[in-house]
């Protein structure tokens, strides 16, 4: 039984994103959200990047400048589907997984996940940005879903989006020589006039075409706003530039089989720099809490 009607697909490629409710079980969720809550805990000890290594060596979990004990600023989980039964179960077997491939399937292929989280009080933004311009592929049916771990408004730093920009070109993330990972100021203006935000419950997720222009501001309220983020591609679509953020599950098959031929869609792809640090928040200008020297 397909997951998503006909008129949530149609209204997928017309605005080049969807809201749907209950993404995952109420367990599951429960189950995500408790291990966050264990995490926050865990980097209240820490004064700089800290955890289990992800695959190319770089720190797990990632804190914004302002952070401390008293007042954690988690703002990064790398792929935690590699060290998470739970966050594994939900990035290969959950209703949300469903409904990727009744976008883009029936073979979809996993590529990475992260959290984004932002605590009250957290200054970490998202400049606007398409996830393709990171994430070059072969083609482009490729998906990124945004699973709502709290209750997400406008006052907690939500998504905002610009409808109908995957159907435009996919920006440049350069200034001159130098990757910034957004685009540039006057793009990032019209695209603000053009947002709408994207709310709703913990547990329902935002599905997003990869060259969706879209942002995100900081925290202003007093709780938290969590974003659970799995990248979704066509078993035909291959990657023609790094993974950014390389997973014990990369390729992993989660509906369908592999693909025995590339597909390949025409055009110029710029190829991006893939950061050394823990997250591309730091790529964006916004440095990691590190400690005293």
């Amino acid at each position: 039984m397909a997951a998503l009607t006909q008129e949530q697909k149609d209204a997928f490629w017309r605005d080049g994103y969807l809201m749907v409710e209950e993404a995952v079980t109420p367990k599951q969720l429960a189950a995500l959200r408790g291990e966050i809550a264990d995490w926050v805990e865990q980097s209240r000890a820490h004064t700089a990047p800290f955890g289990p290594p992800t695959v190319d060596g770089r720190a797990r979990f990632d804190m914004g400048a302002e952070h401390s004990a008293a007042k954690p600023a988690l703002r990064r989980i790398n792929n935690p589907s590699d060290i998470s039964d739970a966050y594994r179960e939900v990035m290969a077997d959950a209703r949300m997984v469903d409904m990727v491939a009744d976008l883009i399937g029936p073979d979809v292929k996993f590529h990475h996940c992260k959290i984004n989280l932002k605590l009250s009080g957290a200054k970490t933004e998202v400049n606007y940005h398409q996830d393709f311009a990171y994430t070059p592929h072969t083609n482009d049916d490729i998906v990124t879903a945004l699973l709502f771990l709290d209750d997400i408004d406008e006052s907690n730093g939500c998504l905002t989006v610009v409808p109908g920009s995957h159907k435009g070109p996919v920006l440049s993330l350069f200034e001159g020589e130098k990757f910034t990972g957004m685009v540039a100021a006057d793009e990032e203006k019209k695209a603000l006039a053009q947002s709408l935000p994207c709310i709703g419950k913990a547990g329902a997720v935002c599905l997003m075409h990869t060259r969706l222009l879209h942002g995100s501001s900081a925290n202003g309220a007093d709780k938290s706003r969590g974003l659970y983020i799995c990248v979704y591609t066509a078993a035909d679509a291959v990657p023609i530039a790094r993974n950014p953020m390389p997973s014990l599950n990369e390729g992993r098959i989660v509906r369908g089989k592999e693909a025995r031929h590339a597909r390949l869609k025409e055009g110029l792809i710029e190829l991006p720099k893939q950061p050394k640090s823990a997250s591309f928040f730091t790529v964006q200008g916004q440095a990691s809490k590190q400690a005293a020297e």
